[in-house]
């Protein structure tokens, strides 16, 4: 597709049409990129459940031998094909060797999450010593805000999302409270304009340009988990650092998604799962990144074990040598299992880069935003969808969330008949993640008539 390298997805499809002959709606529009795909490989490294599978009582609509149209990527990725062996690895390992696994064999325990973070890294744009894997996403969050938050009486506050993840929003509101402060007085939380579906950037700089002197700490997702909006992060951490706040993000739904520069951009800090995008299985080992401007002036509020030295960890002193940067943020090992699966998964991003990845998906996303605004804009006089996430390529990931002028719950469940997996939100919204590892432009099309068919039996 290099011919089309560069063009909005709106101009490569009708492009594609045109060369074709045919309507850009045309199945043999998705035939074609899906042929001059130089990712589609890669969908070979995963295991795309069978319909069957999924409803195995109820095949009456759609053949149950088929692949299932899974599009819930921004939920939990699909299984790489190596975590079975990987898993089964270290379950004999542990049979034949017992506590000896610890140091021995092909991924030893006691260091086994090390030897990845240098592709962890690759896909959040830092350096391998900025990146440490352990705990879960709130765990991290707690951790690092414990450190970078350390309100005063004249600057308190946190600006984040009105409607950020609730973990987040959880996490804000305690570490206040921990801190003496009243989340009334010390949470700044920014909606849209009224009648808008998102933030504007400009908003959000004004917000910290107006308030800044009084924030704290500057904490925002990378992706907005309901919306699908990628923040400007490069924009928000240069106005927050401008203030003399720090900057943090939530990178849960951008890390896998888009491309990342956290250390170019200057990030104080930033922590993300990695079952969404990057594969890992639910309840993966988590992520966190603490810039190296900080290694040796921001230290850890809580220590563990595995914050000390590794050279010299073992030698049960308790006198702490403490890692500088984010690797003295360790508290313990991490469960040998997790860095398994997360290694099948960072393996096969390894084989290609997140600019492809990203200049894949800008298409892909972009061709199902064509379909569905070609088929079903907004029309009074039957049921219609509405995308709330921003048209802009630049300013969303993947996913596209939609809203509906019918009951969602009919149409989630028409979609399961017809064999395809996406994610409800309630009150009105399907979140919709083609994601360019393992899905194809033909999914995106077989998804557009699923939900043509799904529309009109929820009437």
């Amino acid at each position: 597709m290099d011919n089309l390298a560069g063009l909005h997805p709106r101009e490569a499809v009708e492009r594609a049409a045109t060369s074709l002959g045919c309507s850009p709606t045309c199945a043999e529009v998705a035939e074609y990129f899906d042929e001059h795909d130089k990712l589609r490989h890669l969908r070979e490294n995963f295991l795309v459940p069978k319909v069957s599978d999924l409803r195995p009582s109820d095949l009456s609509v759609v053949d149950g031998g088929k692949d299932c149209i899974y599009l819930s990527g921004n939920s939990l990725g699909l299984q790489p094909k190596m975590v079975q062996k990987y898993l089964e690895e270290e379950l004999n390992n542990w049979a034949r060797m017992g506590v000896h696994g610890h140091t021995e064999g092909s991924r030893p325990w006691a260091w086994a999450e090390n030897t990845i973070e240098k592709l962890m890294a690759n896909l959040v744009g830092a350096t391998t010593e900025e990146v440490a894997l352990m705990n879960g996403l709130t765990v991290n969050l707690h951790l690092l805000m414990l450190s970078f938050y350390k309100p005063t009486t004249s600057r308190h506050k946190i600006l984040l999302e009105d409607k950020a993840f609730p973990s987040d929003h959880y996490a804000v509101e305690s570490q206040i409270r921990l801190r003496g402060f009243d989340p009334q007085l010390s949470m700044l939380l920014l909606s849209p304009r009224p009648g808008e579906d998102t933030l504007r950037t400009e908003d959000i700089l004004e917000v910290i340009q107006k308030e800044g002197d009084n924030i704290a700490v500057v904490m925002f997702s990378g992706v907005q988990y309901y919306t699908g909006q990628l923040f400007d992060m490069h924009a928000i951490t240069e106005a927050g650092h401008k203030k003399g706040c720090f900057v943090g993000f939530d990178c849960a739904h951008a890390a896998g998604n888009v491309e990342l520069k956290l250390h170019d951009w200057g990030v104080d800090f930033a922590c993300w799962c990695s079952y969404k995008y990057i594969n890992s299985g639910a309840g993966g080992l988590a992520g966190a990144f603490v810039h190296e401007k900080h290694k040796d002036t921001i230290k850890p509020t809580l220590l563990g074990w595995w914050g000390h030295d590794l050279k010299t960890r073992f030698q049960m002193t308790n006198m702490m040598e403490l890692q500088p940067g984010v690797n003295g943020f360790r508290l313990s090992n991490q469960p040998i299992l997790l860095v398994c699966s997360l290694q099948a998964s960072l393996e096969v991003f390894n084989m290609t880069s997140m600019q492809a990845l990203r200049s894949k998906s800008v298409l892909l996303t972009g061709y199902l935003e064509y379909l569905i605004k070609h088929y079903y804009a907004e029309d009074p006089s039957k049921p219609h969808v509405h995308v709330i996430t921003p048209s802009d390529p630049q300013q969303r990931g993947c996913q596209l969330s939609l809203s509906f002028s019918v009951p969602i719950r009919r149409v989630y469940e028409e979609l399961q008949k017809r064999g395809v997996v996406c994610d409800m939100r309630e009150p009105s919204v399907l979140r919709i993640a083609p994601v360019p590892l393992y899905n194809s432009f033909r999914d995106v099309h077989r998804f557009v008539d699923a939900l043509g068919e799904a529309l009109t039996s929820s009437r």
